[in-house]
């Protein structure tokens, strides 16, 4: 079996080195992306709600980018809220900003009870480019 290939965006692999896993792995032409959540460079959970999404899109922006993709490569999306008929609008607005136009990729919405200190997570499938 060969071993995993990770792609990790500059500046934050002692994150994912401390925890124990990987931003990404590429399998193929896939990308799965680990879960990004609105962290700050040390880690901690951003506590505005709406800046704790952005950050958690730009968070996977950077992974994504590492690997060679954009949010336009992107075809599967699961996002985990901690309060969703509460979250939801603003976790939308952000979203179709990063997301663009049609056609949209697929999204899995999971109310979940706790996320490690943070209120909203992220994670993507996506096809890696030929070019990459």
């Amino acid at each position: 079996m060969a071993k995993r290939d990770a792609i990790f965006p500059a500046g934050r692999q002692a994150l994912y080195e401390m925890n124990r896993y990987s931003a990404a792995i590429r399998s193929g032409d896939l990308l799965f992306v680990s879960g990004q959540v609105g962290s700050r460079a040390d880690g901690s959970p951003e506590p505005h709600f709406e800046k704790q999404v952005q950050l958690a899109f730009d968070n996977l922006a950077a992974v994504l980018k590492a690997a060679g993709c954009t949010f336009d490569d992107v075809v599967d999306v699961t996002t985990f809220h901690t309060d969703p008929a509460a979250q939801f609008e603003t976790i939308a607005a952000v979203r179709s900003k990063a997301i663009g136009e049609p056609p949209y990729p697929n999204w899995t919405a999971v109310g979940v009870n706790w996320l490690a200190g943070f209120d909203f997570e992220i994670k993507v499938i996506a096809r890696i480019p030929e070019s990459t």
